[in-house]
């Protein structure tokens, strides 16, 4: 069975910014227009992200193991230790999913096609340092006013519902003409 690589593309920002909020909707608007997601997330805030203690796969990686998977009723978890693996590594991961589309919280700096958040005027610097941005989200209502000074991207104040649709339907149109 070949992999089929899905459409990658990144929900980016600084902190608190919406990544996530902004990620489950994109999730729930990709799946009501047929196309199922996998996600990678960035944890970006220092530390290692935390594992439920005293489960079997926390101890099989306590005892030494790299890795542990668990599956149950569909369910599949999988849990690694001492693995440093960038970010290309973990979309070759998800690849063995086949969904039509990867979303990535995070790694504001990687190539791919992007949303890009912005909660202040503080967050303008990120226009000049992240690439491949398709679309903006802002909080603060004179940063829709900047942004239109500053960048022809399409923006979107944050609580605005058709945003959502609308980069769904630009990740869609992402998708390579059928042969």
């Amino acid at each position: 069975m070949a992999l089929v690589r899905p459409v990658i593309f990144q929900v980016v920002g600084y902190q608190n910014s919406g990544k996530t909020t902004v990620m489950v909707k994109l999730i729930q608007a990709l799946r009501d227009l047929g196309l199922t997601t996998v996600t990678i997330k960035h944890h970006g805030h220092g530390g290692k992200p935390e594992l439920i203690e005293q489960k079997d796969s926390t101890r099989h990686l306590s005892a030494g193991a790299s890795a542990s998977v668990v599956e149950g009723d569909g369910r599949l978890i999988l849990h690694a230790e001492n693995i440093n693996s960038n970010l290309e590594d973990q979309i070759r991961l998800m690849e063995y999913f086949q969904s039509d589309v990867l979303l990535i919280e995070g790694y504001k700096f990687e190539n791919y096609p992007k949303l890009l958040l912005l909660r202040d005027d503080k967050d303008l610097s990120l226009l000049a340092k992240v690439n491949n941005i398709k679309a903006i989200m802002y909080w603060e209502e004179v940063l829709g006013g900047l942004l239109n000074e500053q960048t022809n991207i399409p923006c979107f104040p944050i609580h605005d519902q058709t945003a959502i649709l609308w980069i769904a339907q630009t990740i869609k149109k992402l998708f390579p003409a059928n042969p």
